[in-house]
């Protein structure tokens, strides 16, 4: 068999995984009970791996906040003091089988979403979404959403979850689809769903007045509550597409704010990265063009398995979030087949007669085609202290996809 031959035949079962995926929210939990290799003074963050002296401003602040969340610092100057000596060690979310928005950040007392990919039994992991402490603010009111998390709406929906034997998510996302979502900066549709489908086991598990009432409000009012869920459905989507020999097909783009990365299946364990691009689009009032950092975030995880920039065509509302226009929203929608292995027979989108999302990136075409992915995302501060300040469309370097490319030529034609 010709190695072209080889590389297709791979890509094709990489494919066949990624649209085989059926994640199901089976729990919500302690990071330290869940996440492997997790453990104390440990933050995993989103993006390839960066140490402390090269992370940028918004993901130093995140890093700064979960010392003081978890107790290990009182205040910021000691939270920093030991992140620098290396006291808190840093690791890269994807390395735990986890993903996180934006900064990123989890540590052993983060609560997380636990999905289960019941058609290869692998786990994925997520924390909670909000708009402050993943941005890198680590003010007392940006640390306090994450106690109620931890102590309030975790263990409540955990009690729900668990009682309706888990909730299958690819029905409830190929249907959020067809009422205007991506998956990733706009999942309004997805998230009333899941509301509406955990209220009536929350009220029925006994719990407290008010942790049911708070509970309920958080998940009836929260515009991005379905974004974890999302990002931990894909990540436990496209892990099986992992390791598949001379497959080119990409299995995680992800970024720190300082590079961005990418891993593919025939190179499994290798990240591929290029200098952070800056991202193009809205400003949130009283912010400006020098505030903005670099490309943060493992939210890419959802275009890897044909969600968010993908079938942004499909949701145009979006657009009042990253700009931009229908007309080039469907258009990034039908030039994402051309550096795709196949086409999803679940996800599809009214806009384009219901056609199915572009799955399977395979890196030689995006640099045949010097078309790179298409990402939809939020933006951040440049430095640390500040929540959200926007949110835009992203493209990854082509770097990335040129030196996983060479790398792929020197491993696989030896």
């Amino acid at each position: 068999m010709s190695l072209k031959e080889r590389i297709n035949a791979a890509n094709d079962e990489a494919f066949r995984r990624i649209v085989a995926a059926d994640p199901v929210l089976v729990d919500v939990a302690p990071a330290s009970e869940v996440i492997p290799g997790m453990r104390d003074r440990l933050i995993l963050h989103s993006g390839p791996p960066v140490d402390w002296e090269h992370m940028c401003g918004a993901q130093r602040g995140a890093a700064i906040g979960m010392c003081l969340f978890e107790g290990w610092a009182s205040h910021p100057q000691e939270a920093e003091r030991m992140l620098s000596s290396g006291a808190i060690a840093l690791e890269p979310n994807h390395h735990h089988s986890a993903v996180g928005p934006m900064a990123g950040t989890i540590s052993r007392n983060m609560w997380v979403w636990v999905v289960r990919n019941q058609a290869f039994g692998n786990l994925a992991f997520c924390r909670q979404v909000e708009s402050f402490q993943q941005f890198g603010d680590y003010s007392g009111d940006a640390l306090g959403a994450l106690v109620q998390w931890r102590d309030v709406w975790g263990p409540a929906l955990r009690a729900a979850v668990l009682r309706m034997g888990g909730i299958p998510l690819k029905p409830l996302i190929a249907r959020a689809m067809q009422m205007g979502d991506e998956m990733h900066n706009r999942v309004v549709a997805s998230s009333s769903l899941f509301a509406n489908a955990v209220a009536p086991m929350l009220a029925d598990c006994g719990l407290p007045r008010e942790q049911l009432l708070s509970t309920l409000y958080y998940t009836g009012n929260h515009p991005f509550l379905f974004l974890g869920l999302s990002m931990a459905a894909a990540k436990a989507s496209v892990d099986p597409a992992r390791g598949v020999e001379a497959s080119t097909v990409v299995t995680a783009m992800a970024r720190n704010g300082t590079e961005f990365g990418i891993q593919v299946s025939g190179l499994e364990g290798e990240w591929f990265t290029a200098p952070a691009p800056r991202v193009e689009g809205l400003l949130l009032p009283g912010w400006k063009e020098e505030d903005a950092g670099l490309d943060m975030g493992d939210s890419a995880i959802t275009e890897t398995v044909g969600w968010g920039g993908f079938v942004i065509g499909g949701a145009p509302g979006i657009l009042r979030f990253t700009g931009g226009t229908a007309e080039q929203a469907l258009a990034f929608s039908r030039d994402m087949r051309t550096i795709t292995t196949g086409i999803s027979p679940d996800y599809l989108m009214p806009a384009l007669d219901f056609a199915g999302a572009a799955v399977g990136i395979d890196i030689r075409k995006v640099v045949r085609t010097n078309l790179v992915p298409v990402i939809d995302t939020a933006i951040a501060h440049r430095s640390a202290g500040h929540g959200i300040i926007g949110g835009g469309i992203v493209r990854p370097p082509l770097a990335c996809f040129t030196r996983a490319l060479e790398r792929f030529s020197e491993r696989y034609r030896d």
